[in-house]
């Protein structure tokens, strides 16, 4: 397994990362990089706002008047499903998306995935019954993980490697973004006394997929799918233009460029761009139970009860008041935005290990102290003596859980995982990372009202008891990944002397100071040469 914590054995001399920390130019003082990250918030960090508007919702839509007697006050069963056919629809979704990824590339399939979400949020704010609804939800659903995995690539692959993973830990940012935008939404039209208090909320779950059909085309593609498909030209064209400002005699982009498709043309050899990939070598399997895991921690946490059911949490210590729910409900996704976006910022400052092995400690404190505080504040109210003390600490801790989550579970998930995979598995790994975690997400989200229902405050013991789990896997079986560019990742388990090829071909270029040209051989095939300077 290569040990607690190691980098694994085909971990690559980070040539390219010691050249991008040489470079001392902020990316702000780059007028093409600049533009780049300015177009990549709309169009691919803006994904995550569709999921958090979604999560948000759903848990506010719960506490108004109209959206509860038009659906019959859904109890039970047909409350979970409603919150879970969004992560069903994902799951039905998985299979196709390295298919799609692979064939129409990272920004085409952004589009047709936020096609999909437009006609899911139409449907949802039509739905006359809560069949159709439950329907909507499921084609909503469809349609975001293929944006996510695109996304995530994408802001992996076009990034400058000073600034990927702050770019990468920002992705899962927008998600409180979207949170707070349904919590404020949802929180104006409650007093709407017509059906408008809920169909607004959802006919405007489809804005952020409508900016994202509007300008992800204005983006250049991965130069890496580029490379794949022989159109090197173009993948180094978009490097020089973004990598180096237009300066082509940049040392850099020369020797990325290299790296790039050196380690490309090793993979693919190594590859057959299918499912089986996954399980091909004890590496990719190593990676895949990873993956797995991740999934499901980013969700069997306990974060669904907060996202979705915050609502019943509140009114089983006695809140009930639906004004009173509407201001935590919109102070706590302020707040998870706040501390979302600081930890994103402290990615390149602590190593993945460290933070993953912070933030499950420090979530099963929180959940132990919440689980204790929650059976005193339940005690009180039976006993129609409220304790105010029990009350006041169990929203504390609901509060403290997302400073906890986010040093992990939200800033490092998309980080984590672009660097863990390499390129020509990554759409198909962070498809396996998405169905494990749409499987524990419909889980949780279908299970946590009949659990709250039949077991009430015990059944956050179940949590804690998980993340013990959390923190023994995370110990062992985590891999550290920091500080080394994609390509000087790609063999992190796999035999050295894959890494050191790639590595030989950024020396020719670095040391030896040739010049990569791009040439069709007569057969046709596009390889980089290189020509002494």
């Amino acid at each position: 397994m290569g040990g607690v914590g190691t980098a694994g054995s085909g971990a690559a001399d980070p040539i390219i990362t010691r050249l991008a920390n040489e470079d001392k130019v902020r990316w702000y003082r780059k007028p093409n990089l600049r533009f780049l990250y300015l177009l990549l918030f709309p169009t691919c960090m803006g994904i995550e706002l569709t999921s958090g508007f979604d999560s948000q919702m759903i848990n506010a839509l719960q506490i108004v008047p109209s959206w509860i007697s038009f659906f019959d006050n859904p109890q039970g069963p047909l409350k979970g499903i409603i919150a879970a056919a969004y992560s069903l629809g994902a799951i039905l979704s998985l299979p196709f998306i390295g298919i799609v990824n692979d064939k129409f590339g990272r920004r085409w399939s952004i589009l047709g995935g936020s096609v999909i979400m437009v006609i899911g949020a139409l449907i949802q704010g039509f739905a006359v019954n809560a069949g159709m609804y439950v329907v909507a939800r499921l084609i909503l659903g469809f349609g975001i993980p293929i944006c996510i995995v695109s996304a995530s690539s994408l802001i992996g692959e076009l990034a400058y490697p000073k600034e990927r993973p702050v770019m990468t830990s920002l992705f899962n940012v927008s998600y409180f973004v979207g949170q707070i935008t349904a919590a404020g939404i949802c929180f104006g039209t409650n007093n709407i006394v017509t059906d408008m208090a809920w169909k607004i909320p959802s006919w405007l779950q489809m804005v952020p997929s409508l900016v994202q059909i509007a300008f992800v085309l204005f983006l250049p593609e991965s130069p890496r799918w580029l490379v794949q498909q022989d159109r090197v030209e173009e993948a180094y064209e978009i490097l020089i233009k973004y990598h180096a400002e237009g300066d082509r005699e940049s040392e850099f982009v020369k020797a990325e460029f290299a790296q790039i498709q050196t380690t490309i043309s090793i993979e693919l050899e190594h590859s057959k761009k299918s499912w089986a990939d996954l399980v091909s070598t004890a590496g990719m399997r190593r990676r895949m139970l990873i993956s797995c895991m991740l999934g499901l921690f980013t969700q069997w946490s306990g974060n669904t009860l907060i996202s979705y059911y915050l609502g019943d949490l509140l009114a089983m210590i006695g809140k009930s008041d639906s004004i009173f729910k509407q201001q935590i409900n919109v102070a706590n996704s302020c707040w998870q935005f706040l501390c979302g976006t600081f930890v994103a910022f402290l990615v390149t400052k602590f190593k993945r290990r460290q933070m993953y092995l912070a933030c499950t400690i420090s979530l099963l404190c929180v959940y132990i102290a919440w689980t204790i505080s929650m059976e005193r504040a339940i005690a009180g109210k039976d006993a129609g003596q409220p304790n105010n003390a029990a009350n006041v600490a169990t929203i504390f801790w609901i509060f403290a859980y997302s400073p906890c989550y986010n040093i992990g579970y939200n800033a490092l998930t998309y980080t984590y995982l672009v660097e863990l995979w390499p390129y020509a598995e990554r759409s198909r790994g962070i498809a396996f990372f998405q169905l494990f975690g749409r499987l524990a997400g419909f889980f949780t989200t279908f299970v946590n009202p009949i659990g709250l229902a039949n077991v009430s405050w015990r059944y956050l013991i179940s949590y804690c008891c998980f993340l013990a789990f959390e923190i023994v896997f995370v110990y062992f079986m985590f891999v550290e990944t920091f500080g080394r560019t994609l390509e000087e990742l790609a063999f992190l388990f796999e035999d050295k002397a894959l890494a050191d090829e790639a590595v030989h071909a950024v020396k020719k270029v670095v040391m030896h100071h040739e010049e990569p040209s791009v040439t069709k051989e007569p057969t046709g095939i596009t390889t980089l040469q290189s020509k002494e300077a």
